[in-house]
């Protein structure tokens, strides 16, 4: 891949010297490993970004060790990409022009459980994290479907939403996060943080303008969650059992999720739970409100066929119902079906079901409808994950288009681009904040189009030309 700046030849060897007792690796495999996150979830990705690999991937043990790896990578002028476990399905966590890899998985202190926040370092596993806080009575409003293998700064970093966010809106809702604490590159690094709206400079940025170290979020008490799945006879039926529960603010729940009948057959771990060619309803609901949800699914038309709380699902080796939702769906049928791939949709409010049922007429078996039931500013919204039958790159983009012909507005997930994607316009308030951390623009190069435009200019200037632009329109779609 073309270089957009001239980087320093450097001699890796003495660079790892330079580096001292800081864990660092240059084995090939390793490097490979390192420098992938799913971006193979996108058969295009996949063609663009498979031979990107770092020079060196460094694992700091310390905030010490992070900042002297920082320092060299200054003064070397070498690219810095940082990643977690590599979650991400965008190439947020590929080495676009190779360089330095900084893996931030042994920084992974729970500073701190308050009343209501955590505060904690960014490679710290969100699973265990959840664990530390439920055994205080509390979890998180918001985590991913990856949780067990991914990193709390990964996902505040890379994602937007997930589950949890038919209850608590999007990561980017005011409260959810409430401080960011980064380091910026250069010869001496500065930690800055940022708080209120300003979080969302480094949520969601992928990693471009500042490395992000240290987190605190909002906690909620915990519930007794039950995982909930419903069938229903047809895929009609169970959207509307969706946007009904979606709607049912008086009952507490974490997750809505419907999955095409087509899915079942890819469900391998749940095979005489559910029944074949049944339409299903996944949800995760407090014990108290299950007999609401199933008076609901009753008046629906259709039959709740598991119920069981988390001790009950491992006791019978089921996986989490969450596991079958957000981009696990994807996941499961690329275990089975290498051809399969997804994209990104918005029912917008008010949700209007005609609009899914003329998409489905037209496209019929080649796509396999998927909705998530989030709220996003405050009002209720589907994000259409679909499993794509992938044939040509052209007709993937044909049924892009009839998705927007029907106004349903598509988040783009086979683009690495940041403005590419569901941020449809450049931020430059990011970008003036890259200025500012990132000065030389070494941070995670080549993922923003417009950076190499304003690169030279001061950062008051280019925040000047956020005038007029929106920066927002459908980002929020966007799940690790």
């Amino acid at each position: 891949m073309m270089s957009i700046l001239e980087y320093n030849e450097v001699d890796w060897a003495a660079f790892r010297e330079a580096l001292g007792d800081v864990p660092s690796f240059d084995n090939p495999r390793l490097l490979r490993a390192k420098s992938r996150d799913f971006f193979w979830y996108s058969p295009i990705l996949a063609r663009k970004l498979d031979g990107c690999i770092a020079d060196l991937v460094v694992r700091p043990r310390t905030q010490e060790e992070l900042v002297r790896a920082l320092k060299l990578a200054y003064s070397s002028r070498v690219p810095v990409t940082l990643r977690g476990r590599g979650s991400g399905n965008y190439g947020q966590a590929v080495p676009l022009e190779g360089g330095l890899v900084i893996e931030m998985t042994k920084l992974d202190q729970i500073f701190e459980i308050g009343e209501d926040f955590v505060r904690v370092e960014a490679g710290c596993n969100m699973h265990s994290l959840n664990e530390a806080l439920r055994a205080e009575g509390k979890e998180l409003p918001i985590f991913s479907s990856t949780h067990r293998i991914a990193t709390i700064g990964g996902f505040i970093g890379g994602g937007s939403g997930g589950i949890g966010s038919i209850e608590h809106g999007m990561l980017r809702d005011r409260g959810n996060i409430i401080q960011i604490t980064a380091l910026s590159l250069e010869a001496e690094p500065v930690r800055h943080e940022f708080t209120g709206d300003g979080v969302n400079l480094l949520h969601h940025a992928w990693g471009i303008n500042g490395v992000i170290t240290e987190l605190t979020l909002k906690t909620v008490p915990k519930c007794d969650w039950i995982n909930c799945i419903a069938s229903f006879p047809t895929y009609r039926a169970a959207f509307e059992a969706g946007l009904a529960l979606g709607h049912r603010r008086d009952l507490r729940r974490k997750l809505v999720c419907t999955v095409d009948a087509g899915f079942t057959r890819y469900f391998e771990k749940l095979k005489g739970r559910i029944g074949a060619r049944h339409h299903l309803l996944l949800s995760l609901i407090d014990r108290q409100d299950v007999p609401a949800f199933d008076a609901l699914v009753r008046q629906c038309g259709g039959t709740t066929d598991l119920c069981l709380d988390e001790q009950a699902m491992a006791a019978e080796g089921l996986p989490h119902v969450f596991e079958f939702s957000f981009n696990h769906t994807t996941l499961q049928v690329l275990n089975v079906e290498k051809s399969a791939t997804y994209l990104q949709v918005r029912v917008p409010a008010p949700i209007d079901v005609t609009r899914v049922d003329a998409v489905r007429e037209i496209l019929g078996s080649e796509v396999l409808m998927h909705h998530e039931f989030v709220r996003l500013n405050d009002a209720l919204v589907a994000i259409d994950l679909p499993v794509i039958f992938y044939t040509t790159d052209e007709r993937l983009y044909q049924i892009m288009q009839i998705y927007e012909d029907h106004g349903l507005p598509v988040s783009d997930p086979h683009t690495f681009i940041i403005e590419g994607g569901g941020m449809k316009n450049a931020d430059y308030q990011r970008l003036a904040c890259k200025k500012r951390l990132d000065p030389l623009g070494l941070l995670n190069p080549g993922k923003s189009k417009e950076w190499p435009r304003v690169k030279d200019m001061d950062p008051q200037s280019i925040e000047a030309l956020q005038v007029g632009t929106r920066s927002d329109e459908t980002e929020d779609e966007r799940e690790r």
